[in-house]
């Protein structure tokens, strides 16, 4: 467990992920955010064991371990699922999704119905292609945004300036400084002043950047395309869980998308952010994903 394994592909390429949790677990596959990577997961490590669940989460292609799959969409993601879970031997099987992890799990539980039995969504992106509105991003990602549909040679130069910053290890005594200079919500900060919780997020941050700055652009750029589906057409259960001090998604978002999914029960949690959001309630959330009623 906690170590990488490598998936072969027809095409030459890998895919990388690791396990969390308990190995002989209810199987859950875990969609790491953006920008991110496979250890993301740490974060759900020690209330899976004690759940009896059975983490598997994969570097998305480009990212960390994972070989760059060059021009692919969102609707590409289901079919490199379908090879991790057969190559692991998993029939069915549950997903939870943390922030920019959300259009792939949407995209599995569609694409999969009679595979897939729940999904849990945890201050997930919307489909941001269909915003007319995007007052209730992140400044950051409406700039990014901005920058993608007018300036998209500009964006790519932002993006490779970054990464030999954003891959970088900061020293321990500079995270309080760090903390202050993301103007983070208090909740999101406070729950950052874990060492673990710390080093989950940005650790799988780095790990992605290290990897290539085209990596990480890649995976941007599915979030500012058309799906290619509906989120009406995802009828699998959902458990959609999305903290009412978001930054990145204001909670207003969260509330359209709960209203078109067919099957999905909303909670939109008091004192919560981007950050804090899975970092305090992982327990409860992997709790209430494996004990969802499927159809």
């Amino acid at each position: 467990m906690n170590r990488e394994n490598l998936i072969k592909l027809q095409d030459g390429g890998a895919i990388a992920f690791e396990e969390y949790g308990d190995a002989n677990g209810v199987p859950v596959i875990f969609c790491h955010g953006w920008p991110s990577s496979r250890t993301m997961a740490r974060l759900t490590d020690e209330p899976a064991r004690s759940l009896g669940i059975r983490i598997i989460s994969p570097d998305r292609p480009g990212i960390s371990g994972s070989s760059l799959q060059r021009n692919r969409k969102l609707t590409d993601w289901p079919r490199l699922m379908e090879r991790i879970v057969d190559h692991l031997d998993i029939g069915e099987f549950r997903m939870l999704a943390i922030s920019g992890g959300a259009p792939y799990a949407y995209a599995t539980a569609a694409a999969m119905p009679q595979r897939v039995r729940a999904i849990a969504i945890v201050g997930g992106a919307p489909p941001l292609a269909e915003l007319t509105d995007t007052e209730g991003l992140l400044p950051l990602y409406r700039w990014m945004m901005a920058l993608y549909r007018t300036r998209p040679r500009i964006l790519r130069t932002f993006f490779y300036l970054a990464r030999p910053v954003l891959s970088l290890r900061p020293p321990i005594r500079f995270r309080p400084l760090l903390l202050k200079m993301l103007l983070l919500r208090p909740c999101d900060a406070e729950s950052l002043r874990d060492a673990a919780a710390f080093e989950a997020i940005f650790e799988s941050q780095r790990r992605a950047w290290r990897a290539s700055a085209e990596g990480v652009m890649a995976d941007a750029q599915i979030y500012a395309q058309p799906w290619g589906f509906a989120i009406e057409d995802v009828r699998v259960p959902v458990r959609l869980w999305h903290g009412k001090e978001d930054r990145a998604f204001s909670v207003q978002l969260a509330e359209q998308i709960a209203t078109r999914l067919p099957d999905c029960r909303a909670r939109f949690v008091d004192d919560a952010g981007h950050y804090s959001l899975p970092i305090r309630h992982m327990h409860e959330i992997l709790q209430d994903l494996i004990c969802t009623p499927t159809t």
